[in-house]
């Protein structure tokens, strides 16, 4: 048997970064601690959800990967602890900004980035003013534990993503997330539809799912997203193995049996039945034939 335990953190954060990171690390190595071998924390948890609002000042938060602060400190927090650590983070690169993703192993290695390939831009949510389109295409990660695909949170409402990951070879998928309510609607709950999407991945893959969300409210200038958490990992048929509640500072874990998991692939023959070449619609925004 190949055994992990993934672990998914939901935490809140503020305007001091370091206070951030510093409250990240010691989730990570309690996570650590209680098990955890792949450790997700959410997306962008360095400051606060910053995309709220259209101001240039929050450039400053972003960073070049080389020499990276933060991620050369995880990456001293992975070797450490021996865990792998998908790690989101603002990306600088030249001229252009990315939401992006260090893969770090449980080396201290840096396996490499993933940038986030579907970028959002409703009200509250305006990251199209911040980050550009991924261009990295989508990425699966032989890591010390298990090959892992991640999206970052608006990939994971697009099956697309949830299936590239998989025939590359995923064993698993990982979406770190900042989500919450609505601010042009704040009646409306997605937290369900957020779930059963991912879900959805994980059952029409037959791999689990990791999703970790933030908490807490956080106020900008016009709007304000109170984040709901409900972060969870779900088995290879969509069923909850493990949930977090909507406001507490949360440590959800699961032990997996990745062998286990590709026999179920295996005799579940989706993958088999697949008939690529009459899914050429796929590729077009608009369902008509090139």
């Amino acid at each position: 048997m190949r055994n992990v335990v993934v672990a998914a953190i939901q935490m809140s954060c503020s305007t001091e970064t370091e206070e951030n990171i510093e409250n990240a690390e010691k989730l990570i190595r309690e996570a650590a601690s209680r098990g955890g071998q792949i450790i997700l924390i959410q997306e962008l948890f360095e400051n606060i959800y910053f995309c709220q609002d259209i101001d240039d000042d929050y450039f400053e938060l972003a960073h070049e990967v080389e020499n990276h602060p933060m991620l050369n400190s995880m990456s001293s927090l992975a070797k450490e602890l021996n865990v792998v650590l998908p790690i989101s983070f603002f990306e600088k690169a030249n001229k252009v900004y990315f939401n992006s993703l260090m893969v770090i192993d449980a080396d201290g290695s840096q396996l490499g980035v993933y940038r986030k390939t579907h970028i959002p831009d409703n009200p509250g949510y305006y990251e199209k003013y911040y980050f550009s389109p991924g261009n990295t295409g989508f990425k699966v990660w032989d890591t010390k534990y298990a090959k892992i695909g991640i999206g970052i949170c608006w990939d994971q409402w697009f099956p697309e993503s949830a299936r590239c990951m998989a025939l590359m070879g995923a064993e698993m998928l990982f979406y770190p997330t900042a989500i919450g309510s609505e601010p042009s609607n704040p009646q409306e709950d997605t937290s369900f539809h957020w779930q059963m999407c991912m879900r959805g991945h994980a059952a029409s893959n037959v791999m689990p799912v990791i999703a970790a969300n933030r908490i807490g409210t956080e106020k900008g200038k016009m709007t304000e997203i109170s984040f709901y958490g409900k972060s969870f990992i779900a088995g290879n048929q969509g069923n909850i193995i493990a949930e977090a509640d909507l406001r507490e500072e949360t440590i959800i874990l699961a032990e997996l049996d990745l062998d286990q998991l590709e026999r179920e692939r295996q005799e579940s023959v989706l993958f088999r039945d697949r008939r690529p070449e009459h899914y050429k619609t796929i590729l077009t925004l608009d369902g008509r034939s090139k």
